[in-house]
C-alpha cells in the first residue's frame, strides 16, 4: 500500500497549511520543514506576534460586572469590582497596550487574579505583565512545566519563558473562591487541546469560559506536541456539557459566546470526523490515502471556514488516534 512521508507531504503543502501539517506530525517539524526546503522567516514569533496583535479588542458583555474581550488572541474574560478583577487569559503580548487601557476603562481596582486556560502564547503572552501589577496567576500544574520547556507549535520554536511569566499558583483538580458577589469554580480537564487545560466556571452570571478546548463553528488546532489529542478533545468538550446546562454561557479559546447547542454540536462533529478516520484507519490506510478519501467533505461548509484547513485537521485526528 503506498505511504507519504511528512517530506513529501509539506513540499505538496501551500502556506499555513505546511505549518499545521507539521503540527500534526509531532515536535520534529520544524527541522522537517526546513529541510524541506520551506523558507526560513527571521523571527516567526515575533511576526506571528503582531499579526494577531494588530486586532481591535471587541468587549461582550455577559452579565453586569463579567465581559469577555476578543480580538487579539483567544478570548479572555474578565470579572469586574470591589474585590478586584479576575482576568482569564490575557492576548498575545503586544496587545498589552490596548488590553490595559480596557481594563483601566472598567474602574480602578486591580487585577488581583489571572487564570491561564492552558499554556499557548496567545492565552498567556501577558503573563508576566499582570505579575509585574502584583497579580497571582492560576494555571494547571503542566502549564508551567509547559512554559518552562521548548517546544515547537505550527512552525514555531518557543523557549523557555522566563521566571516572571510562569504560573503563580498550581491549579489542583478544583479551585474555589468568592469574588465581587460570584462564586468562582477554575477546574482541570484531563489532556485534550494540550495537557495544560483547564475551565473556569462564574456561577451567578452562569458563564464557562472552556480555552480552546472548544473552538466555536470551526475545526479545532490540537496540540498533539504537548499532550492534545482527538479523543482528549472528544472528552473535554464532554466535560463541558456536563458543566453546563441550557442557559450557560460557554466562552470558547476562539470565537463568538456559544450555547450548550453549540457546543453539542462541536463535540458531536468531533465524534463524527474521529469515528469516520479511525476506520480508515483501521482498515490499514496510509494519512495520504485517509486525506484522498475527504473523511470531512460533508462537514467542510459548516465547520472548514476556521484557520485549520480540513485536511491539516484529518492528519491532526490521523495521528493522534491510537487503535487498539
Amino acid at each position: 500500500m503506498p505511504t507519504i512521508t511528512r517530506r513529501q507531504l509539506l513540499r505538496s503543502a501551500a502556506g499555513s497549511s505546511a505549518l499545521l501539517s507539521l503540527a500534526a506530525a509531532g515536535p520534529d517539524g520544524v527541522a522537517e520543514l526546513l529541510a524541506a526546503g520551506w523558507p526560513q522567516v527571521a523571527d516567526p514569533i515575533a511576526e506571528r506576534r503582531a499579526q494577531i496583535g494588530a486586532a481591535p479588542i471587541v468587549t461582550t458583555r455577559l452579565s453586569d460586572n463579567l465581559s469577555m474581550l476578543s480580538g487579539p488572541g483567544g478570548n479572555v474574560v474578565v470579572l469586574n469590582g470591589p474585590d478586584g478583577k479576575l482576568v482569564v487569559d490575557s492576548f498575545v503580548q503586544p496587545a498589552w497596550p490596548a488590553l490595559r487601557t480596557v481594563l483601566d476603562a472598567m474602574g480602578r481596582s486591580p487585577v488581583k487574579l489571572v487564570i491561564d486556560t492552558h499554556w499557548h502564547f496567545d492565552h498567556t503572552d501577558n503573563n508576566q505583565q499582570f505579575r509585574k501589577t502584583g497579580a497571582a496567576i492560576l494555571a494547571q500544574v503542566n502549564t508551567k512545566k509547559r512554559m518552562s520547556q521548548t517546544h515547537d507549535v505550527l512552525g514555531m520554536r518557543f523557549t523557555p519563558s522566563p521566571a516572571a511569566a510562569l504560573p503563580s499558583q498550581a491549579l489542583g483538580d478544583l479551585h474555589k473562591q468568592r469574588m465581587n458577589g460570584e462564586r468562582i469554580e477554575a477546574g482541570r480537564i484531563p489532556p485534550a487541546h494540550t495537557d495544560t487545560d483547564a475551565y473556569v466556571l462564574v456561577t451567578r452570571a452562569n458563564a464557562m469560559p472552556m480555552g480552546d478546548v472548544f473552538f466555536h463553528g470551526v475545526y479545532p488546532f490540537i496540540d498533539a506536541a504537548t499532550g492534545g489529542s482527538i479523543n482528549g478533545q472528544i472528552a473535554g468538550a464532554t466535560l463541558g456539557l456536563k458543566l453546563a446546562d441550557n442557559a450557560t454561557k460557554i466562552v470558547p479559546g476562539h470565537g463568538a459566546v456559544a450555547d450548550k447547542a453549540a457546543l453539542t454540536a462541536y463535540r458531536d462533529m468531533l465524534v463524527t470526523v474521529r469515528d469516520r478516520v479511525q476506520k480508515l484507519k483501521a482498515g490499514g490506510r496510509s494519512l495520504a490515502e485517509v486525506t484522498a478519501a475527504k473523511p470531512t467533505a460533508d462537514l467542510d461548509a459548516t465547520w472548514g471556514t476556521g484557520f485549520m484547513a480540513p485536511d491539516d485537521f484529518v492528519a491532526i485526528v490521523y495521528n493522534t488516534l491510537k487503535l487498539k
